[in-house]
């Protein structure tokens, strides 16, 4: 799991499950999964298996916000532990490029640093 996103044990203990699913929702825009562009802020897993996860979005006009918390949801919903998801959306602290993995750079063809 990327030292930048905030998770707790519960939800550590199936980060390689998380990572698989995110890795698989893209930005239609950029088309780079959101895992890698830095979208997720933070994952928790409760007691009673519900994840909440905080993400967000290179600006309030991306067009991946109706669709993208949809796709978060069903797709974390195939991992069995986890019974329910809800997806939060904030812009603080906003989102900057550095966020961006050296894989997702290197893609991008974006100096990967």
């Amino acid at each position: 799991m990327r030292d930048d996103i905030k998770i707790n044990e519960r939800a550590k203990a199936i980060s390689n499950q998380l990572i698989e699913k995110l890795e698989q929702i893209y930005d239609p825009e950029i088309e780079v999964d959101i895992y890698n562009l830095g979208f997720i802020y933070e994952i928790q897993l409760d007691e009673q298996n519900h994840c909440d996860i905080t993400v967000t979005f290179t600006g309030i006009g991306c067009e991946c916000i109706e669709s993208v918390p949809i796709e978060i949801e069903a797709a974390l919903l195939q991992i069995p532990v986890i019974k329910s998801v809800e997806v939060h959306i904030v812009w603080s602290p906003a989102w900057k490029i550095t966020r961006i993995s050296r894989f997702a750079r290197i893609s991008l063809g974006i100096n990967p640093g």
